[in-house]
């Protein structure tokens, strides 16, 4: 007999100690949730004041209203905060008071704008893009889709163009 006998399964075992836990729990959570709604016993209080002098502590005291005060203002360095002294400011503007056309900030500020904001948690983006989550599809397999489109948008385009382009010659 003693032979036939089967090991005890570590899965049910697991299950069953979590079941005895969570009963216990659920036991707790009905023990503290009947103290919560149980109406509390009134607390009295006598309101009038006892016979004779009273004598008035310190933290019975009322404190006075702060007296509004003028505001501090602090003097401010421009240099400091990257404003632009004269030599710099006459070089941005030209004689008519318009600012000239400054060709490498357009460049950034174009660059800047199409390529996006920056991530602010770079690994999540690895995870994401090496199809880690279950559901989601894979960062490669959506560029391989989007370049698959261009390069089809691209071939349809050029059909129309050289049909256009070759009705135009006849």
């Amino acid at each position: 007999m003693a032979l036939s006998k089967k090991k005890p399964d570590p899965i049910s075992e697991k299950a069953r100690a979590l079941a005895d836990q969570i009963a216990a729990l659920e036991s707790e959570i009905k023990i503290l949730d009947t103290q919560l709604t149980r109406p509390p016993e009134p607390k009295f209080r006598s309101t009038t004041k006892p016979p004779g002098e009273t004598f008035l502590r310190a933290d019975d005291i009322p404190a006075p209203a702060p007296k509004p005060s003028e505001p501090v203002f602090e003097e401010v360095n421009r240099t400091k905060l990257g404003a632009r002294d004269d030599a710099e400011a006459a070089e941005l503007f030209n004689e008519l008071g318009v600012r000239k056309y400054d060709l490498p900030a357009l460049f950034n500020r174009l660059r800047n704008h199409f390529r996006g904001p920056t991530t602010s948690n770079p690994r999540l983006v690895n995870y994401l893009a090496a199809g880690g989550v279950q559901g989601l599809r894979p960062l490669r397999y959506e560029k391989r889709v989007a370049r698959n489109r261009f390069f089809a948008l691209v071939i349809v385009v050029t059909v129309v163009l050289l049909g256009l382009f070759l009705m135009l010659k006849h």
